[in-house]
This record gives C-alpha cells, sequence and structure tokens, in this order.
C-alpha cells in the first residue's frame, strides 16, 4: 500500500509518531471511542465520523477534485470538493475548512452546515467501507485552487449538467451521489433555481 498523506502517521506535540485516530459513533452521531483510519475501513467497517465540502463559484458551478493515485481508498477517481475526518474532538466544520485549504489551497468565502448522511458504501477496488456518519458543508470558492499533487490529481468547476455527463463516462466515489443528495437541499439555496442543482 502506498504511503500518503492519509496513511501516514503524524507527530504528536512531543515528537513521537502516532497512528491516525478516527471518532466512532453511534447511529445518532454521538462519539464512542476511536479507532485507527485504516482499520475502521477494513471491511465491514466501523461507523465513524466524517465530512463532504461542496464548494461553487460564483457563477454555480461546483469544485470537483479527482483524487490522486496514491490514495490508499479509491485512488484516480472524481470526487466533491473535500472530503475526510475530523480528528478526535475537532469539530466537523472546523475538519472541514481544515481540510479543504490542506488538500486545494483554498479558504472558502462562506462554509455553512447542511445536514447529515448516514451510509455504508463498500469499494469493490479496494475491499475497504465507506460506513459513515456524515457531516454535510456547502459554501462559496472565490480563488483558484492550488491543489496538493499527493491529495488531488486533478480539479473540475462543472454546472449542473456538465457533472450529470461527467458522471455517466468517468468513475466517481461510491459516496459522491449520497453525500451530493442529501445535500441538494442547502446546495438549491445556496445557488439558487437558475443553477439547476
Amino acid at each position: 500500500m502506498p504511503i500518503t498523506p492519509a496513511t501516514e502517521t503524524h507527530s504528536s506535540t512531543n515528537g513521537a509518531a502516532q497512528a491516525i485516530l478516527l471518532e466512532l459513533v453511534d447511529e445518532k452521531g454521538v462519539t464512542i471511542g476511536t479507532a485507527e483510519k485504516l482499520a475502521a475501513h477494513q471491511a465491514p467497517g466501523q461507523l465513524h465520523r466524517a465530512f463532504s465540502v461542496f464548494l461553487f463559484d460564483e457563477q454555480g458551478r461546483l469544485l470537483l477534485q479527482q483524487r490522486a493515485l496514491g490514495k490508499y481508498h479509491s485512488p484516480g477517481v472524481w470526487s466533491n470538493t473535500c472530503c475526510g475526518h475530523p480528528y478526535p474532538g475537532e469539530a466537523p466544520f472546523a475538519a472541514a475548512a481544515r481540510r479543504t485549504y490542506e488538500e486545494l489551497g483554498v479558504s472558502p468565502s462562506l462554509l455553512a452546515e447542511a445536514g447529515t448522511v448516514r451510509y455504508n458504501h463498500p469499494d469493490p477496488a479496494s475491499g475497504l467501507v465507506e460506513q459513515e456518519f456524515n457531516h454535510l458543508f456547502v459554501g462559496l470558492v472565490q480563488t483558484p485552487p492550488a491543489a496538493d499533487p499527493q491529495e488531488v490529481a486533478a480539479t473540475a468547476f462543472v454546472t449542473a449538467q456538465e457533472l450529470a455527463e461527467r458522471h455517466a463516462r468517468d468513475p466517481f466515489s461510491a459516496w459522491f451521489m449520497t453525500v451530493l443528495d442529501a445535500a441538494r437541499p442547502a446546495v438549491r439555496e445556496l445557488t439558487g433555481p437558475a443553477a439547476g442543482w
């Protein structure tokens, strides 16, 4: 398995390396413990806290990212602007803003909560499972992305129609349509009826 920022350890305040931990939650999203990141995604998967971000430009186009080929989970597929996992004790909003900047080099000019969604999506290619209680966020971006190539292979701004065409021909993450559909009411409120979301 390739080592990427998602799978490598990070340093604690005393300089010692430690595994990346995720918050395990119950069906209501209440924290019940922690698990190492890769272990939480191994079949059958452990329900854990996650987040998904959907950022739009001033024309109402959605910023997509293609996940880097070195990612241990769902490499090379297209997905929403940013997704990830809060560290234990980290607020999902703070984690969403942090990872959006780390992966794409952008800070949203607006970021708003858009609800939660719970899902169980196996990834046939890797055998890993996304068993997640996902916090959704929508927002606006006014600067072009400057993506970290270890995290993101490519980016694209797409209209609703362009997304439908791309989704029909290109591989997308297993969770993409679930999180997009759950976020649609907030997306429509943000972008307005003319954008077609």
